[in-house]
């Protein structure tokens, strides 16, 4: 296994959520990073996260770790969940808080 594998599980290891994103959840540089980023803070989630542009290496490696071609990336418990579609799919329908409870991962359950 290489390093940046190694980096990258230690990454979604090191928050019960990691999102692998364009920017930061306080400044997304792109659309779609800024909606997950959107959807996380309004669960009040407490999230880790890796700002792609920073790191070209990573952006690849990422993709080829998740085997999924485009940003962001959402993990929870170290388990890849999906982009941005899939991510606003799962809190519309209410399957991402289920997972969360699921989890047992805090998160404000007000918000539906």
């Amino acid at each position: 296994m290489s390093n940046i594998e190694e980096t990258i599980k230690e990454l979604i290891n090191s928050n019960d959520v990691f999102l692998f994103m364009k920017g930061t959840p306080d400044f997304p540089q792109c659309g779609f990073s800024g909606q997950v980023a959107q959807i996380l803070a309004y669960l009040g989630l407490d999230i880790g996260h890796f700002n792609i542009l920073e790191d070209e290496e990573m952006r690849q490696a990422i993709k080829d770790f998740s085997n999924w071609p485009t940003l962001p990336q959402l993990y929870i418990k170290g388990e890849f969940i999906g982009g941005a579609d899939i991510v606003r799919e799962m809190f519309q329908s209410g399957e991402l808080q289920d997972l969360l409870r699921e989890k047992n991962i805090p998160f404000n359950d007000e918000a539906n």
